[in-house]
This record gives C-alpha cells, structure tokens and sequence, in this order.
C-alpha cells in the first residue's frame, strides 16, 4: 500500500514538473542568459569608458554641483537633470543622469569634468545593460515595473521552485548517501538516458544557486513576498515603515507663504552632506525628487565597500538643507543587511568575483535543461505510443 501511494505520488510530481518545465522552458532560459549578461555588468562599463571616468586633479577647487548643471546645459538641450554622481575622489568625473521626456524615453548620462563642466562623454554600453535589465526584469513589456511583465517573471520564479523541489525528490537515488550517484554525470550513455543523466546531475550542481536566485528575485516581482521578508527580517519599527504606502516628500510651508515655491537644487544637501560625511565616502549619488517635493535622496558608499548594496542613505531638504533622515548600513541589524545586500545576493557578489562567476555559469546552463527536459518528454511520448503493426501484416479478424 505504501509502494503504491509513493508510486503514485512520484508519478503527479513527475507531471507537475514535466508540465512547468514545458510551459516556463524558453522564459526561463531567456531570464537566464540576461542575467548571466548582467554578471560582471559593472567590470564591462568601467572598462569600456576607463578613459572618460577619471580626469586629472588639479590645484583648484571642484564646481559646486548647481553650477557644474548651469555650465554643462548652457546653450544645449539636454533635458532635465535628475540625478549626479559625486565622489571624494578629485581624479573621478562627475556622472550627470537625466529624467525621462514626454515619451518616456530617458537620454543617455554624461560624464563631466568637475573642475569646468566639460563632456568628458557618453558611457558605452548603458543602452544595452539597460535594455537587458528591461528584458530580465520585465520582458520589455511596456510599462516596466507597473507593467504585466513584473507579474509575469514572478510567476516564472514560482514556478521554478516547484520544478527544483518536485526535481530533487524525483532524482532522489536509493543510495542518498552516495556522492557518486548524486554529482557524477555518466557520459558513457547516449540519446534518453545521456540526456535524463545531464538533466539530473547538473541541476543537482546548480540547484542552490538558482535556489538563491529565485528566492531573492521574487523580492522584485512579487509585493506580498518582499512585505513577507522585510516583516520577517528587520526590525518592527522599520518593517512597518517600509510597508507604508510611499508619500510625497514635499517639504510643508510655512503659514502664510503663498509664494512661488523655490528652484530645487544640489547645493544644500551636497554642503549638508559633506558636512556629515566628510571624507568618509567614495562616491555619493544624488537623486533629485521625481514630484514636487523637495527631499532628495543621497545614496552614499563608504570608501571601504566592497559591494554596490553596502550602502547608507540619507534624504535632505534641497531648500533648507535640513537632514530628514539618515539609515547608516553600520546600524543595521544582520536581517536588515540582508535586505540591503537582496540584489548582491541575487547575483552572488556577496561572495566576491568567484561568486559572480559561479552565479554566471549556472545561469548560463538553464537552456541545457530546457533542452533536455523537452527532450526527455518527446522520448518519453515515443515511448508511450503504441506500435503500428508493420504494413502488409494481416491483423486479427482480416
């Protein structure tokens, strides 16, 4: 009785990861080779524009962030200014980013000269890197995050646990305590029984890995599952802070103030900043409010950050140059961290460029396993389809 309830439970498995496997084969795949792409995205940019990144320091003070704006859009149109990249170093460009136009199209960043303003260039590659996230992400299904697309990656990523878990108890061998049995491949088969060895063993190599990139992607694509993990990891106070409905950042009048409201520039928060950094960071991203508010967002890296997602970040009123908040990375707790660190995680930069490397390979394998596994399946339907007798044979009853 037994042997039969597991007979039969194997069997459904079976089915439900053969069936997710067909139905999820080629975005799978396609989500995969995007984001192996991506791996070692940040070493292909920096090495393609080595030469417009870095300047040479000279014996006078850097412009101040307003005024770097004013002199790089004088007399060119440019677009809106959205956001800079500053740093402590006085060899390193300043990165100038822009808003999105009426099309959403949003133009390409500058790297400028901080002591003159002047184009050092355009960064090679950021079209492309920014097209595959689009595609890894949402499938360049038109309205990005808000989209279909977000909905429709996460269902993928659900629907590759089920494959991972329902796979590692159909490969289950009778001797578990085997090494052999579970990690060595047998290249001496071939046709069905080649491609059940590789389907097999090479997903037992990587199960981990894409264990560890489903359950930190579906951080980006599913809400209920990223409120599950900030209420379970971080503190009470801050996981209700995070869950809140996002507001505008407007700064309140004073009563009685009716005036035209204030131009929103770099200035007083990159002075209030300084003063509360120092020379601590390396560089500092300044985001400026994308409404009407007057908040703007500083994400700082301290100089030894040896991950983009060690970071602190501060918000300051661009008008008065009030500090809003600061959530320093060092006051974190350990779940808190991992929240932070939720996109290194993803791409295994937590554990240094060996990391990258293995989280590049493993995702560069998926559309192995979608081979296989389509092929498993059509042998298998051979398999099932019974024998025509041959022609010229009499059959019973002729």
């Amino acid at each position: 009785m037994a042997a039969r309830l597991g007979h039969t439970i194997k069997a459904a498995l079976h089915q439900v990861h053969s069936i997710a496997g067909l139905v999820l084969a080629l975005l799978l795949a396609l989500m995969a080779l995007t984001g192996a792409i991506m791996s070692f995205e940040d070493e292909i940019v920096d090495h393609l524009n080595a030469g417009i990144m870095h300047v040479v320091p000279r014996e006078m003070p850097t412009l101040m962030p307003d005024e770097l704006v004013a002199r790089l859009k004088a007399g060119r149109d440019l677009g809106q200014v959205s956001a800079v990249m500053l740093s402590s170093d006085p060899a390193a460009a300043v990165r100038v980013r822009f808003a999105r136009d009426g099309q959403g199209a949003r133009p390409t960043s500058l790297y400028v000269d901080p002591y003159d303003a002047r184009v050092l260039g355009s960064p090679h590659g950021e079209e492309f890197f920014a097209t595959v996230r689009r595609l890894h992400r949402w499938l360049l299904i038109p309205g990005d995050a808000k989209g279909w697309g977000r909905q429709i990656t996460g269902i993928a990523a659900l629907g590759l646990i089920v494959m991972l878990i329902s796979g590692l108890v159909l490969r289950w061998p009778r001797r578990a305590g085997s090494v052999k049995m579970w990690l060595k491949p047998n290249l001496g088969l071939s046709g069905r029984g080649l491609h059940r060895s590789l389907h097999a063993v090479i997903g037992t190599w990587v199960l981990p890995v894409y264990l560890v990139m489903t359950l930190t992607g579906l951080w980006y694509s599913i809400d209920w599952y990223k409120d599950g993990v900030v209420w379970l990891l971080a503190r009470p106070e801050v996981s209700a802070a995070k869950m809140q409905p996002k507001m505008s950042a407007k700064t309140p009048r004073a009563a009685g103030d009716a005036g035209p409201a204030r131009p929103i520039g770099f200035d007083q928060a990159w002075t209030t900043f300084r003063r509360e950094e120092g020379d601590h960071f390396s560089r500092a991203l300044f985001t400026l409010p994308a409404d009407a508010g007057t908040s703007i967002r500083i994400r700082s890296w301290p100089k030894d950050s040896m991950l983009d997602t060690t970071r602190d970040e501060f918000r300051i009123d661009a008008a008065t140059g009030r500090l809003i908040s600061a959530e320093r990375y060092a006051d974190k707790t350990f779940g808190e961290k991992i929240i932070a660190n939720v996109l290194d995680i993803h791409r295994g930069a937590f554990l240094g460029w060996p990391g990258k490397l293995a989280f590049m390979i493993a995702a560069a394998l998926m559309p192995l396993f979608s081979v296989t596994g389509i092929l498993l399946y059509l042998s298998r339907r051979k398999l099932r389809r019974p024998a025509r007798p041959p022609l010229g044979r009499l059959v019973p009853g002729e």
